[in-house]
């Protein structure tokens, strides 16, 4: 098959109980970064669990460089309308950006719960975004890491099977700052329940961020953080995952079992 989609990279849908789960992959990355947890969350707890494609990833660079944070918010919402078609209850996860697309996202949608991993606050860039934008003009992309490719990941064998775009377009990191500036003003607004999960060994997206947006949510019924160890920024294809997965799973499932009693 000559797919416009990359080939192991394509949104997944596994159909289980009337608690539906959308899993929502990271910046240049794709749905495969959230299918192992997927399929955990729907073998072990039987979840209906939907991994969406968010507009310009899993196809080529030159196609992010076109989208912006409205299409990725846009993305989020047709997995909402799908899964909300088969299920009665929706959970958000979320890694990196689609951690921030989750916070946002459960101001907008009738969501019971949130878990982000790995999810940033703030970018390390300290230009405003229309700066951003008027530099990628002249440059296109930039590399992700100073370091080797790989560098962080502390499972070598699942990185070999990892696949995301190899450099960030500047454009898109402009359009990531507009989503975070978003995220921020919804923070406060946040109602629902959210577990925050991050790495401590996470050199890309740093520890700090976690606390950040922990302190900002003011109004969430009930919010948890966990560290992990050993792990890089992508923690849920790392060696660290089976904890994420059923630290996730338990959170869930306590907030189901409080809305049922």
């Amino acid at each position: 098959m000559n797919t416009q989609t990359i080939q192991t990279a394509e949104p997944f849908f596994l159909p289980g109980n009337r608690t539906g789960i959308l899993l929502i992959h990271g910046f240049t990355g794709t749905p495969k970064e959230m299918r192992w947890m997927g399929e955990y969350l729907n073998r072990e707890l039987g979840f209906t669990c939907l991994g969406v494609r968010l507009a310009g990833h899993a196809t080529r660079p030159k196609d992010m460089v076109r989208s912006r944070w409205t299409d990725w918010t846009a993305s989020v919402e047709d997995g909402y309308n799908l899964l909300r078609g088969v299920t009665d209850r929706i959970y958000f996860v979320g890694l990196s950006m689609g951690g921030a697309l989750s916070l946002l996202m459960s101001t907008k949608l009738d969501v019971r719960g949130v878990v982000t991993i790995s999810a940033p606050y703030e970018i390390p860039d300290e230009h405003p975004a229309w700066q951003i934008q008027l530099y990628s003009y002249f440059k296109t992309y930039l590399p992700k890491t100073k370091g080797e490719p790989g560098t962080g990941w502390f499972d070598k064998e699942a990185y070999q099977e990892h696949i995301s775009y190899p450099l960030n377009p500047i454009r898109s990191a402009a359009e990531l700052k507009l989503l975070l500036d978003k995220m921020h003003a919804a923070l406060p607004k946040i109602t629902v329940p959210v577990m925050l999960i991050h790495s401590k060994d996470d050199a890309y997206v740093l520890p700090g961020n976690m606390d950040k947006i922990y302190e900002r949510l003011v109004n969430a019924s009930d919010k948890t953080k966990l560290y992990v160890t050993g792990s890089g920024h992508v923690v849920t294809r790392d060696a660290a995952r089976h904890q994420v997965f059923e630290t996730a799973g338990k959170f869930i499932q306590r907030v189901e079992s409080r809305i049922e009693s």
